[in-house]
């Protein structure tokens, strides 16, 4: 909206329509309207109210105009109670809170700990605080909460200015019918990048900066908060000086390489540059004084690892799906790689390739050995987190590190995405490096081996590795984005391994595709899975997915129990008996969402009294939960969340 203008004359409609009433009633005054002073009392103060008035008025359309466009927030409906009961239904069987909803009870007054969670909530993905439920007395509105004192000391602390915050989030705030009450809800916006992190003014910084994890708020450490103040700055930490090192710390043939590359790669970038000591600091290898780089040590160092112990790759092979398991060994093998990076990287892949499975593939009229996951991918990974992970003081004590389980691998980096990047545009192909000068000397040095250079600078990385993991009908590479950490998990099953093909050729007697395999696998360890999730796992069309289902279905592989959603029948040794109704009923209950009888008859294609006495069966066993009494037409079901 438009801010009204603060110079328009208040008084002039009011002077308009008084002259009129004047005049009216004192004709012989004719069209000359007497002087303010010489109106009578009742008059003066008819004038004087509207003008008060006009400017009530302006004050409410200037106080929308900041509240709309600096994120002050405003009591508007946002939620309605359906909404907010089938919210509590599940904290109640959670017992809890959980990561996008914070319960505050607030009875008299706002608790401190409300600014915590806005914090947390700013910093990571959002969420919601509804103010006015006890938890401890299970999320029910405390006796004496006063809704307009929340509201008026809430909005009061979120102020841009003199508020509780210091860059606080965009909100909106909602009043609710609830349990013969009402409730406050708050859905708290994520902060923009630029402006994170959010903190608690009054505790400063490094005190009051928090983060959302399961059902906690946490403070954020130093490299969160570095990681945070400088997500779209460009990283000097690959042209600082290393002070101890000098030109002799360098590899004379790796530089020689690099040079010759360049020249290749980008003609105009040596011009002029005559002599070694020219060209190495116009590659940002040197400074124009000779001082080594961090980049140029990394890059073509004899061993950069004399000044940064740390900045190395850390290869280690795990017994069990986690670290540390409580018996056994800590770890079965333990490759710490070191050297310049190009050589890091190549020494990585090797200690990670060793402890892999390799497979026979026949490939025309011979076969050949692969890795069950593919070499390139795995260099791809490693590269990436070697060249784009955060090289700044608050990050050099930690290496990369390659964690080698039975069932997957997981390459990890300090610092997160940078640049805006995020999960969702990831695979874009677009080019954002935090480290500039380091990637430039990457894409000019060769491997180890003749197997390439580690860098190419296009962003097709990550596109790269999903497109070649796909062509082996693998799971798609899982991403993790922390604040300052990237994790790239890498499954360890495909359609190649000999136990696989087992259990498919017990499964099914017809051909399947390459597609249709992966599909099956997926489906196997998943369970019940939608065509949603399997299409984001596999990128493959949610068309064919749904083709490939039914044919499964018809063969009595899966289970439809209901729309785009199926469940694996076949077990470990690849038989698939006829699913019992009970199990079918809790594939379709939910824990997070009550479906009522008539919800639950519809997917399965059952009367309501078929399906209500297999719900009941459920209920006795303890197996799924109901929202209300017996008699309530609002009755409503849930499945019993597992207990840890």
């Amino acid at each position: 909206m438009r801010l009204p203008s603060i110079g328009t004359n208040l008084s002039w409609e009011c002077s308009q329509g008084l002259r009129a009433e004047y005049e009216e009633n004192n004709p012989s005054y004719g069209h000359k309207l007497p002087k303010t002073k010489s109106l009578p009392i009742s008059k003066k103060l008819c004038l004087s109210l509207r003008i008060l008035s006009d400017m009530k008025n302006l004050f409410s359309e200037v106080l929308e105009y900041f509240t709309e466009t600096e994120g002050i927030g405003q009591a508007r409906s946002t939620m309605d109670p359906k909404e907010l009961t089938e919210i509590v239904e599940r904290l109640r069987i959670q017992h809890n809170d959980d990561e996008n909803i914070e319960a505050k009870k607030c009875e008299t007054k706002l608790s401190n700990d409300v600014w915590e969670s806005v914090s947390a909530f700013g910093n990571t993905s959002g969420g919601l605080i509804l103010l006015g439920l006890d938890q401890e007395n299970g999320f029910t509105i405390p006796p004496k909460f006063d809704i307009d004192r929340s509201i008026e000391q809430f909005v009061s602390g979120m102020q841009p200015r003199d508020g509780k915050l210091t860059n606080p989030p965009q909100y909106d705030l909602s009043r609710v019918d609830f349990e013969g009450g009402q409730v406050l809800a708050i859905r708290i916006a994520e902060v923009d990048l630029g402006r994170k992190p959010c903190f608690i003014t009054s505790r400063g910084l490094e005190n009051g900066s928090y983060k959302r994890i399961a059902d906690k708020d946490m403070k954020l450490s130093a490299t969160e908060i570095f990681a945070l103040q400088n997500a779209l700055v460009p990283s000097p930490a690959d042209r600082e000086i290393v002070p101890e090192a000098s030109v002799d710390d360098l590899d004379k043939k790796a530089i020689g390489k690099i040079i010759e590359n360049e020249k290749i790669s980008h003609p105009k970038a040596l011009r002029g540059a005559k002599t070694l000591q020219a060209q190495m600091a116009r590659l940002n290898i040197t400074d124009q004084n000779g001082n080594v780089r961090l980049g140029g040590l990394l890059a073509a160092g004899s061993y950069p690892q004399q000044f940064f112990p740390k900045l190395a790759v850390d290869v280690m092979v795990h017994p069990d799906i986690e670290k540390s398991a409580p018996t056994g060994p800590r770890y079965l093998d333990r490759t710490v790689c070191e050297g310049e990076l190009g050589e890091v990287i190549e020494d990585a892949v090797a200690a990670t390739a060793k402890n892999l499975r390799r497979i026979s593939v026949i490939e025309g009229t011979g076969r050949k050995d692969e890795l069950e996951i593919p070499e390139e991918v795995l260099r791809e990974a490693i590269a990436n987190a070697v060249i784009h992970r955060e090289y700044g003081p608050r990050h050099v004590g930690q290496s990369v590190t390659v964690d080698i389980y039975p069932d997957r691998i997981e390459i990890t980096n300090p610092g997160g995405l940078w640049g805006g990047k995020t999960l969702d545009n990831i695979a874009d192909g677009t080019s954002l490096c935090r480290n500039a000068a380091l990637m430039r000397l990457m894409s000019a040095v060769e491997l180890p081996g003749r197997t390439g250079r580690p860098a190419e600078g296009g962003g097709g990385g990550v596109p790269f590795m999903i497109r070649v993991m796909q062509s082996k009908t693998l799971t798609t590479p899982d991403f993790k984005a922390n604040i300052d950490s990237f994790r790239v998990r890498l499954g360890r099953s495909g359609t190649e391994i000999a136990a696989n093909r087992e259990w498919i050729s017990h499964v099914t007697k017809q051909e399947l595709s390459q597609h249709e395999q992966s599909l099956l696998l997926t489906m196997k360890k998943m369970g019940t899975t939608t065509v949603q999730e399997l299409h984001r796992s596999l990128m493959i069309d949610s068309d064919e997915i749904r083709e490939a289902a039914s044919r499964f279905e018809r063969e009595g592989i899966v289970s439809h129990v209901y729309t785009d959603t199926y469940k694996m029948l076949a077990d470990d040794s690849g038989q698939h008996p006829t699913p019992e109704v009970e199990d079918v009923l809790l594939s379709i209950l939910q824990t997070d969402k009550a479906l009522s009888i008539q919800e639950i008859a519809e997917m399965m294609g059952k009367t309501v009294p078929s399906t209500r006495y297999h719900v009941k069966k459920l209920v006795d066993a303890g197996l799924a939960v109901p929202t209300a009494s017996s008699t309530s037409r609002s009755r409503k079901y849930l499945r019993k969340q597992a207990s840890l």
